[in-house]
């Protein structure tokens, strides 16, 4: 696989935002997917399907060089029920409420004799890497993050096989021999 086909692969779709073309009182993206670009995101998220797929953000700058995303990732997407394997269609909604900020630089060497273990923290804002935010990238995450790995069919129910006849493998002469009540 080339290098191009697998960033194409990482990203299928890409809409990327700086934030200096952000103004200052923001700016609403609503995005929708075009065929091509789902058929990518589908093969990216194991999908059968994705017949519909969009994105409405709302982007503010936030502090000093930051960025808040606030939004909503919706679909139509196609899967198979892990019960029956039937085709079924489910609708997908996300919230996305997400803080960008600078990443920080790498502290030079001799700067601290030890450095600091970082935890972290669900509420820690997400690095703003090169002053870009993709909001394609994000819109997939979302969309990935909020598929049901196991779909199933409205009364769909798992029933076990039914054992027709007792295990004869090459053991099950041990087994009788284990269960007479001598013993052996």
């Amino acid at each position: 696989m080339s290098d191009r086909q697998s960033r194409d692969l990482a990203a299928p779709w890409r809409v990327p935002v700086a934030v200096e073309e952000i103004a200052d009182t923001g700016q609403r993206f609503d995005l929708v997917a075009d065929a091509p670009v789902r058929a990518a995101v589908a093969k990216v998220a194991g999908l059968r399907e994705l017949t519909r797929f969009e994105a409405n953000f709302d982007v503010v700058r936030q502090g000093s060089g930051g960025l808040r995303v606030t939004g909503r990732v919706s679909a139509t997407i196609g899967q198979n029920c892990v019960v029956t394997l039937e085709p079924l269609t489910n609708e997908v909604e996300e919230t996305v409420d997400l803080l960008f900020e600078p990443s920080r630089a790498a502290p030079q060497a001799g700067d601290e004799a030890e450095p600091r273990r970082r935890d972290a923290n669900l509420d820690d804002p997400e690095p703003l890497v090169g002053g870009i935010v993709d909001l394609g990238i994000l819109a997939t995450e979302f969309l990935i993050l909020g598929l049901d790995p196991y779909p199933r069919r409205p009364g769909a129910v798992f029933e076990q096989p039914r054992e027709t006849k007792p295990d004869s493998g090459p053991f099950s002469a041990l087994v009788q021999l284990a269960k007479r009540p001598d013993g052996g």
